[in-house]
Parts: C-alpha cells; structure tokens; sequence
C-alpha cells in the first residue's frame, strides 16, 4: 500500500496517473494546498518542502521500514524502479526517458506554473512578465512538438515523461497556447487523454475537489507569501 498525499495539481496528477497505470494499491491522502495543510508538522516530516505530492510506501522492494519520498519526479522514478514498468530497460532508452523527465521538472512545470501565476494569479497585471513567460512556454510546446514527429511518445515506448508532461498540458489554453499550432503535441495529448488509467486517476481529483472555485484571496496569501521565518514548525 502506497500513501500519496496529493491534491488536484498537475505535479499531484502525474502520480495518481503513474498508479493507476500501475495498478498499484493507494490511499489517497487529500492536502488542501489552499488551506495552508502543506505546511503542517506532520505532513513536513515527510515533504520538506511543503510541496505535493508525496508518498510513503509500505512496502518498500527492499522489505524495510516504509519509504517516505517527496518531489514529483523522484516519485515517478522510484515507482518506476520499484515496479519495473514505464522507463527502459537498456541505457539509452532510460537515458531518453530521464532527460524528457528532467525537462519537464526543469522546464516546462516551473515555466507553465510562472505563467498561470502572472495571467491569473498575480494581483497586478505585469505586461513584462505575462509576455515572459507565454513566449518561453510557447517555446517550450515547440520542443515539446518537435520531439514527437514520428513518434507517439517521448521516450519511445509510454513511459513517465509523458506522465510527466501530460498534466502540464492539460491547461494549455490557460497558458495562452493554441494546440493546434503544435499537431504533434495534439495528437499525443489526445492519445494520453483517451488512456482508461489517466481518466481514472483525473475522475479520483474530481472526488477530492469537485468544484475547483477559483482562488479565494485567503488562498493567495497561503500558496504565494510565505517565507522561511513563517513556515518554520
């Protein structure tokens, strides 16, 4: 049994989707971000970085004591090697796999994130910023759509880049990208949609927060001011 303690983000999906595809057994822990619940002791003991999502996994591959991991990339990596499946056995297959990963934790997640938060969150419109980072997500979706010519995944065979990078682009409206300019992009991102594991793991976030409301102010303060000294436990 895997704890994830999760919620409805796009770094909380990649790993509901990796365990639905999986078929591991899960519990679901809801962290309401906008609630300040990240930063309570307990949950800290196990993501330091009041971030989700994080996991603690029961039953280790090695038989020990539970294993606690947070960052949503490692996450996927140690599913991945716990469980042999979604990464490529030999070296350049995992290398591809690694280096999309590593793209989509340094890349396309912190560019997209910057760019919902000066379009819509932000309590003053920043021309400079907005423009900033549209420009580089679009620049991004370009890598993104240039990779997948003649391919119908990442890495080769479907593997945890595209469960990486999928939920990224779910809100690609919200990030002022037009799909259509990227056809490749379309036809993955449609391809991943239609897979019963990824409808399954996005019907879980709607159970745990089906009406989405937009971010009430309390929230904002919660999720963007926070410092070293107020987060302290």
């Amino acid at each position: 049994m895997i704890d994830l303690y999760y919620w409805t983000t796009p770094n909380g999906h990649k790993i509901t989707i990796f365990l639905e595809e999986a078929g591991l057994a899960y519990r679901l822990i809801p962290v309401n971000i906008g609630k300040g619940e990240q930063f309570a002791p307990d949950f800290l003991k196990i993501a330091p970085n009041n971030r989700i999502p994080a996991i603690l996994d029961h039953a280790p591959a090695d038989g020990g004591a539970p294993v606690s991991m947070f960052e949503s990339g490692a996450i996927l990596l140690y599913l991945a090697e716990k469980t042999g499946q979604f990464i490529a056995a030999d070296l350049r297959g995992r290398a591809s796999t690694l280096e999309w990963l590593f793209w989509q934790m340094a890349g396309l997640g912190p560019m997209a994130g910057q760019n919902h938060h000066f379009s819509v969150y932000a309590p003053e419109k920043i021309p400079y910023a907005i423009d900033r980072y549209v420009k580089e997500t679009n620049r991004l979706y370009g890598v993104l759509d240039r990779r997948l010519a003649g391919r119908d995944f990442i890495a080769g065979a479907y593997s945890i880049a595209d469960m990486a990078c999928y939920p990224w682009i779910v809100s690609h409206k919200r990030q002022s990208q037009n799909l259509d300019d990227f056809p490749n992009v379309k036809r993955w991102f449609e391809s991943i949609r239609a897979r019963p594991a990824v409808e399954r793991a996005y019907a879980r976030a709607e159970e745990i927060n089906p009406a989405q409301p937009p971010m009430s102010d309390e929230a904002k303060k919660v999720l963007f001011g926070q410092t070293a000294a107020n987060t302290a436990r």
